[in-house]
């Protein structure tokens, strides 16, 4: 991922800022003098930075041990470490964060499937479904900045037990109105904005506190696990939920959801504070909402993600809406039709962040391309014509989808200084899941005037469209050229800054 306006085709260095520098650690440098040198800019094709020991004030120059310490052809040795795609799991905080949303995460795609059917099944209605998600994620577009204030200024593990507590509470209201019989439709879109409330806060301060357990080595690798972890619930949640519906009704799996919070509480509980990575928390003053909104303002490796996820989250992710359709009027099927929707979409999923895990950068060509594919696999589902093809269909949309989701949500969280990242997440997690109560009913009306195809294929359209536009301006930002070329008989196709691809001795094509 970009690393500036004119590295947007690089990996993202990790931040090397995550605990700022006293006075006593860092001495002022001395004035320049003819033995000093400069620090340079970095360029676009450097290597990214690792992270190591701070360098003492001014090295002593070494002895002259021979000519085989001074031959400058003789590089030393450099041991690799085999990487781990588990690695993070190795820090016993997060690996108690990790198990505890293993199971809050089941409980909430189960919740989820059995809120939209029942929905459904109250109103027959896909435009009701959509006002329920969007019911659900309206909080997030109106105060989901605000929330991310609120992270930055007070300690995240302590804001978690609120609001993981506030959810639980929700749940088991709603399982307890359902089981009675006595549910009606705006119970369901009250819970549905109660919980949205408490991910105005939850969401940004679960994001940012996996930097906190892990440290910034671990953190890419975390936030995939992460992903992972949430997807990997949906092979479980779903099928879990379409047998509780179609035998005991929905209401167990809102019970379920509303007793798993259990777990997450309790391994808050059983965290080491001592063990954490203290972050520097921003001070209560005048005008820290702005300063966010103009913070990301100023740096495209964060701006234009966030406007491509944006365009995606609002119009090309209202599954709740499509599945639910598909499964109802187009193939005449029940509720474990719309649960095998999601299972196998889940499964891509899993297998994208699992291959986000193993990668080591967030890159441009890996955002842009997943949002591509992700758009352009849209349109072909929706034109499906049996239901095992759309089933099927949901495996590779799934895996782009979450590609897009995990290299931007690392992106940013890398980029970012700590004192900021709960804005900046806030931000980012605003505009991914608040825009969707502008795409949710309008989903639910093309859906429900057009039919199921044609809503389908208008998301998959604004996905691809936003993906081709975000990435035209983020090369033209980032003064790049496509190269095209040739490597050991295989095709090679990378963005390079304009002056390597005009001044290259390897003969290639390139394309503005």
């Amino acid at each position: 991922m970009s690393t500036g306006p004119g590295t947007p085709s690089v990996p993202a260095p990790p931040p090397a800022h995550e605990t700022p520098p006293t006075p006593a650690e860092v001495p002022e440098a001395p004035p320049d003098t003819a033995g000093s040198v400069k620090p340079r800019a970095p360029m676009p094709t450097d290597p990214p930075a690792i992270p190591g020991p701070p360098a003492p004030e001014q090295a002593a120059p070494a002895p002259d041990k021979g000519p085989a310490a001074s031959a400058p052809d003789a590089p030393a040795p450099v041991a690799r470490e085999r990487v781990s795609m588990f690695r993070s799991l190795r820090v016993r905080n997060y690996r108690l964060f990790f198990v505890g949303q293993v199971v809050s995460n089941i409980g909430t795609w189960m919740q989820r499937i059995a809120q939209d059917w029942l929905v459904l099944s109250l109103t027959g209605s896909s435009t009701a479904v959509g006002v329920t998600m969007a019911l659900q994620f309206l909080p997030m577009l109106l105060f989901g900045l605000y929330g991310g204030v609120l992270v930055d200024r007070f300690p995240k593990r302590r804001l978690l037990f609120v609001t993981q507590t506030s959810m639980a509470v929700t749940g088991l209201a709603l399982a307890a109105l359902t089981i009675s019989g006595h549910v009606q439709v705006w119970h369901v879109y009250v819970a549905a904005f109660a919980v949205g409330m408490a991910t105005v806060v939850d969401n940004p301060a679960r994001q940012s506190f996996v930097s906190e357990m892990v440290g910034p080595e671990q953190l890419q690798n975390a936030v995939s696990l992460n992903s992972a972890n949430f997807q990997s619930a949906r092979l479980v949640g779903p099928a879990v939920a379409g047998v509780l519906i179609t035998t005991v009704g929905t209401g167990w799996a809102f019970l379920y959801n509303g007793l798993s919070f259990i777990a997450p509480i309790t391994g808050l509980l059983l965290m080491r504070t001592r063990d954490l990575h203290p972050v520097r928390r921003a001070p209560r003053a005048k005008g820290q909402l702005r300063e966010g909104l103009r913070y990301v303002a100023r740096r495209p490796e964060l701006l234009w993600p966030i406007v491509l996820v944006g365009f995606i989250g609002t119009f090309g992710f209202n599954f709740p809406v499509w599945l639910s359709a598909y499964a109802d009027d187009v193939f005449h099927a029940d509720a474990g039709s719309y649960s095998l929707f999601n299972t196998l979409m889940a499964v891509g999923s899993v297998a994208g962040a699992l291959l986000a895990a193993r990668r080591g950068t967030a890159r441009l060509r890996v955002l842009i391309g997943g949002a591509l594919a992700f758009g352009l696999l849209e349109i072909v589902a929706a034109l499906a014509p049996t239901y095992w093809m759309f089933a099927l269909l949901m495996v590779p949309i799934g895996m782009f989808g979450l590609t897009v989701n995990v290299t931007t949500n690392t992106a940013i969280q890398m980029n970012t200084d700590p004192a900021m990242r709960g804005r900046v997440m806030a931000l980012y997690m605003m505009v991914f899941l608040g825009g969707t109560p502008l795409g949710a009913p309008i989903a639910g009306w093309a859906t429900d005037a057009y039919g199921a195809r044609a809503g389908f294929v208008a998301g998959g359209v604004v996905a691809t469209a936003a993906a081709v536009v975000v990435g035209l301006v983020l090369v033209r930002a980032g003064g790049l050229r496509l190269s095209v070329g040739w490597n050991h008989g295989h095709p090679k196709v990378r963005f390079v800054p304009k002056e390597q691809a005009e001044g290259s001795a390897v003969p290639v094509t390139t394309a503005a």
